[in-house]
């Protein structure tokens, strides 16, 4: 895959960076985030990472995470070039009300806006770390052990550790290239999947005896109740979407986290045909074509009935 030259220019030109991501971020943002500013960084560059929500837990083993700062307005000051990553739109990573030199977005996501005065957005690339991987390599920068944990992670997680439709010839090749650069897929694979603690176990176990199978729809539900109950976070629900899709008879997952004020964050997961992201974005939100996201507001009742609405919807105009 072919770095455009637009964006390799503007990262040897600039001197000052700001790399920022989605909130709520996850693997694949976080590994490409601090994989990147360390490339940069080594052809000596000055780079600040931002993410308005602090990494979540279960992403603290990977190396370079604690680049991550939450407060942006101390990092203006030195008038720095945005970098988006793993996602396309401002509001995606908090930045509502901020204004910069100049932005570059680099994303891989089906959703897209037309923000970004350099724009890389490959619809087609299972992770925005496999991205990433190209960028540096066309940079010129050797490949660290850190970089390629942080890259091999990023791709690990947006390919279901390589069990998804987007797991190609190409993402393959890259990941062994990481692997040779010091990646240990044994030991990122146990730390992404099998280092639950106790409290997580339970929660988990509260969300799916919620769990409701309707014309091939999973839904399940986290309630600030369950968090109360079991002492535990709203980042501590990762990966929880994923599970009810192991159901053979099951085309789509949907669970509701509620926020409060009688509003839910929905995380949508699919295999087969249907297309998440599509569905996401009727309500506001986005994502890829089989994970997306979105916030809704009502009572559970309300926000359940007009998922299963909208789904059918979709596959109706599918069939017109």
């Amino acid at each position: 895959m072919k770095t455009p030259g637009k964006v390799l220019s503007a990262f040897r030109r600039d001197a000052r960076f700001l790399i920022a991501t989605h909130i709520n971020p996850d693997g694949d943002a976080i590994g490409s985030s601090v994989a990147l500013a360390c490339a940069l960084e080594a052809i000596g560059k000055k780079v600040l990472v931002y993410d308005r929500d602090p990494v979540p837990k279960i992403y603290r083993f990977m190396p370079g995470h604690g680049k991550f700062r939450t407060d942006i307005r101390n990092m203006l000051k030195s008038d720095p070039v945005l970098v988006l990553l793993d996602c396309n739109a401002p509001d995606r990573a908090g930045l509502e009300g901020f204004s910069f030199r100049s932005s570059i977005v680099i994303d891989h996501h089906e959703t897209e806006s037309d923000f970004g005065d350099i724009r890389w957005i490959r619809k087609d690339a299972a992770a925005t770390g496999l991205l990433i991987h190209y960028l540096i390599k066309a940079l010129g920068v050797a490949l660290t052990r850190d970089m390629a944990e942080n890259l091999y992670t990023a791709i690990s997680v947006d390919t279901g550790t390589f069990r998804y439709s987007n797991t190609t010839a190409g993402v393959l090749t890259a990941s062994a290239e990481l692997v040779k650069a010091g990646a240990e897929p044994n030991v990122i694979a146990e730390s992404l999947y099998e280092t639950w603690d106790y409290k997580r176990f339970r929660l988990f176990l509260l969300s799916m005896n919620t769990l409701e199978k309707k014309n091939g729809i999973a839904i399940t539900r986290v309630t600030r109740e369950m968090f109360r109950k079991t002492g535990t976070k709203p980042e501590d629900t990762e990966q929880f979407s994923n599970f009810p899709r192991k159901i053979d008879s099951v085309k789509m997952s949907a669970m509701f986290r509620e926020l409060g004020g009688n509003q839910w964050k929905a995380s949508l997961r699919a295999k087969g045909a249907v297309n998440v992201a599509a569905i996401a974005e009727t309500f506001g939100g986005g994502g890829h074509r089989n994970a997306a996201g979105y916030k809704t507001e009502g009572d559970f009742a309300c926000v359940r009935r007009a998922l299963l609405q909208a789904v059918r919807k979709l596959e109706g105009d599918k069939k017109t």
